[in-house]
């Protein structure tokens, strides 16, 4: 089935790819739109565009939560022809502008062995970098709706953005939060991400919205017990490195299984090494 936007809240609309369980926002305003997030690939991105269409023809500006190909590969189609401003972080932008080959192959390894069609696309994807750039905080104008985007500093990677939309009480937080699986670490800041989803929760109220990266939408409760899960593994790879133990150790005993885990410790050994 064709995927469609779903209104969560007040003309703030939420499509779920099913490929890799995707999630797009869609925040629609007095002649205006917002597009959070682009997919994949140019067919993803041609499906989420008509599906867009089904719900606004507002003209619409683009936002990525950061540079992974499933949240900004799309951009080519969303956003180059007519041109569209697209916002992103400054370390997203500087990752789809300079480095748009390390992108690409890091896209492909990741999915050439569980999703090799895909990979095949992804390799050579047209990337259309942001064309404005967000350090820590951006307001938007969307047909009279205040939109923040926020970075709540580095988590998931070094450029995450949320973003958020208070007159719906919705809260778009990326990859930063994760109901689909664990949180994915190959390119974290396991020791500051709690940091950064304490940072998020600070624009909630018991009743908001939470879009997480992948998977089923959420409340602030399920996001608080995500940030003490990572506030725990943090705990663990500090005191595991201060007291030499192996990664493989730490692991066994960290929150989101002995795989993401593994990464997670490794990651922070490094950052406490300085060498990340």
């Amino acid at each position: 089935m064709t995927p469609r936007f779903v209104e969560v809240a007040d003309r703030v609309h939420v499509l779920r790819e099913p490929l890799l369980d995707v999630n797009v926002t869609l925040v629609v305003g007095d002649g205006a739109a917002l597009v959070v997030d682009t997919l994949s690939t140019a067919g993803q991105a041609a499906g989420l565009a008509a599906a867009a269409r089904a719900v606004t023809a507002h003209p619409w500006t683009v936002v990525n939560t950061h540079h992974h190909f499933d949240h900004c590969f799309g951009n080519a189609l969303l956003a180059a022809d007519p041109a569209r401003p697209v916002y992103a972080h400054e370390a997203t932008a500087e990752a789809l502008r300079e480095r748009p080959d390390e992108v690409r192959r890091a896209a492909y390894e990741e999915m050439r062995e569980t999703h090799p069609e895909l990979a095949a696309e992804l390799a050579d994807a047209e990337l259309l970098a942001p064309t404005h750039a967000v350090r820590s905080e951006a307001v938007l104008d969307v047909g009279g709706r205040r939109v923040l985007l926020r970075h709540p500093g580095p988590g998931h990677t070094g450029g995450d953005l949320v973003v958020h939309v208070p007159d719906a009480d919705v809260l778009v937080a990326g990859d930063l939060v994760e109901q689909g699986g664990p949180p994915a670490f190959e390119e974290s800041y396991p020791l500051r991400w709690p940091d950064a989803v304490a940072d998020l929760l600070r624009l909630t109220t018991p009743g908001t919205v939470v879009v997480p990266g992948h998977g089923e939408l959420v409340d602030p409760g399920f996001v608080r017990a995500q940030q003490g899960q990572l506030a725990e593994l943090a705990r663990l790879i500090r005191a595991g490195h201060a007291d030499g133990a192996p990664p493989e150790r730490v692991a066994a005993e960290a929150p989101f299984g002995p795989r993401a885990a593994l990464v997670a410790t490794r990651r922070g050994y490094a950052e406490l090494d300085g060498a990340a």
